[in-house]
């Protein structure tokens, strides 16, 4: 049984300095013009969590096949977002499923 489910894609970053996390927010909306993404967000951390507040920005985003998640990563915008986000964030932790 083939599974037609989307692959969701969640990544977690950190600033190295709370004042660029709007610069970051701005660097990742650039990757919601690469044609292989379905749905895409990203949204600044509440930081609600009563144990852990180290992440500041979750990108998900939706991709209809293994491929689609292969061609968004290599896309030239791909580069392009890691060169500005790169040196503003500490932490990046990323999930597909």
């Amino acid at each position: 049984m083939s599974d037609t489910r989307p692959i969701r894609h969640v990544v977690l970053f950190s600033s190295k300095h709370p004042d660029t996390i709007d610069q970051i927010i701005e660097g990742l909306w650039m990757l919601k013009d690469i044609p292989s993404v379905g749905h895409f967000e990203v949204r600044r951390n509440r930081n609600e969590d009563r144990y852990s507040n180290d992440v500041d920005v979750v990108v998900y985003a939706e991709f209809d096949s293994p491929e689609a998640l292969a061609a968004y990563r290599a896309h030239p915008i791909y580069d392009e977002c890691v060169e500005i986000v790169r040196p503003l964030r500490s932490l990046r932790l990323a999930a597909d499923f």
